[in-house]
């Protein structure tokens, strides 16, 4: 049996795994804040402006099984060690093909940073895996917390550097998150982790056609599709709308996305004490709620105050609306169903996130800012009603039970 770890080793693991998420976050805000307006100099089209940011969100969705192989094989420090070293080199041809203007090249790089981050997505499980039982909570939670930081780290390290090369805005950019890459390697390789749980076979269990026909595993599994495509949607078309449509500064629009990424994460200490108290479909509802009062608010205006709020309350929304929709998956399925229910619904999520990624910049030519989120708010409300009619089912079921 492995012995538990001590209350010292606990700590260091809880603070460098947060530290590590604090990096590996970083990263991938820049990416978001500065990556469509990187694009758009580039792009045949300002149509294509979103398809580099989409290129990193597919190489997520492809990485992540590749990823978890390589950690089970390796060990989670070397695995995600790994990780951050394949970020280096993806980073630097980044930067090198914004410096020659390679639209293509700049494409076929974000991808592997998304490869990179796939890497990062699974820190949190090393974190409560790796600490002593009593601290599995609050190391979830302060990894988390890396989370904020990253938020207001990514987006000003974006523009900070953005002139730092001349002739080639945001290029510089790109030589800071590789450089960030290497520095989460120095971090990951100070870390104890425990190895991850051997993989069980999934030998039982409704077939998945049958669970997908069940309202207890669709309904969450739509939640967190909609409530994730709709935070891309509008969140990689903010700062193009806000730069090229608006006449903002690119400063301006990193800040949005800055404090958007700071109010996805930094509610997360609270969330599953409202979910306790409320349950997970109303606090999933309150989510969708919050991401039609953010597309009300950008139909509004579109100062900077505007833009600013908007993308507050849709961070806010997503994290609600993820993981209370993420919640009511984990209670649908029994312990032999939970491979091909987690699996399926990492496809659904990741695939149609890259849809909403690539359709920002097409539908913000074709239709504008405006017509984006005047769209956002009948798909939201009719998540709501699928996840009411989901509690009312639930409650149902009880009280004839």
């Amino acid at each position: 049996m492995t012995e538990s770890p001590s209350q010292f080793e606990s700590v260091r693991n809880i603070v460098l795994l947060s530290i590590a998420q604090a990096i590996g976050g970083s990263n991938q805000a820049i990416v978001m804040a500065i990556g469509a307006l990187t694009a758009a100099s580039m792009a045949p089209s300002q149509a294509l402006a979103t398809l580099p940011v989409t290129a990193m969100i597919i190489g997520l969705a492809l990485g992540t099984s590749p990823a978890a192989l390589l950690i089970h094989r390796f060990g989670r420090t070397r695995g995600f060690m790994f990780g951050g070293a394949l970020a280096i080199p993806a980073a630097l041809l980044a930067s090198f093909s914004v410096y020659i203007a390679n639209f293509y090249l700049f494409t076929a790089a974000l991808t592997f940073v998304g490869v990179s981050a796939s890497f990062f997505q699974q820190i949190r499980f090393a974190a409560a895996d790796s600490v002593a039982s009593e601290f599995k909570g609050r190391a979830i939670s302060w990894v988390m917390f890396g989370g904020v930081l990253a938020g207001f780290f990514g987006p000003q390290l974006s523009s900070i550097s953005r002139d730092w090369i001349a002739g080639a805005p945001f290029a510089a950019g790109y030589i800071v998150m590789a450089a960030l890459a290497l520095a989460s390697i120095g971090v990951l390789s100070q870390t104890r982790l425990a190895p991850p749980p051997a993989k069980g076979l999934d030998a039982y269990g409704r077939p998945l056609g049958e669970l997908l026909r069940t309202p207890e595993v669709f309904v969450p599994i739509m939640g967190a599709t909609v409530t994730y495509a709709l935070m891309t949607l509008v969140m990689v078309a903010a700062p193009l709308a806000m730069v090229y449509a608006c006449g903002h500064t690119p400063s301006e629009a990193s800040g949005a996305i800055q404090w958007h990424i700071v109010a996805m994460f930094a509610p997360s200490f609270v969330t599953g004490s409202i979910i306790k108290r409320i349950g997970a479909h109303l606090t999933a509802a309150i989510g969708l709620l919050l991401i039609i009062v953010c597309a009300v608010t950008a139909l509004n205006g579109t100062s900077v105050a505007h833009f600013d709020i908007a993308l507050i309350l849709l961070g806010l929304g997503w994290n609600f609306g993820f993981i209370g929709s993420t919640t009511l998956l984990t209670q649908s399925y029994r312990p032999a169903e939970a491979s091909k229910v987690q699996a399926i619904n990492e496809q659904l999520v990741f695939g149609t996130m890259a849809l909403a990624s690539i359709g920002s910049g097409l539908l913000l030519q074709l239709i504008g800012w405006q017509a984006i989120n005047t769209l956002a708010i009948p798909i939201a409300a009719a998540a709501i009603l699928l996840l009411g009619w989901a509690d009312l089912r639930r409650r149902s079921t009880a009280a004839t039970a």
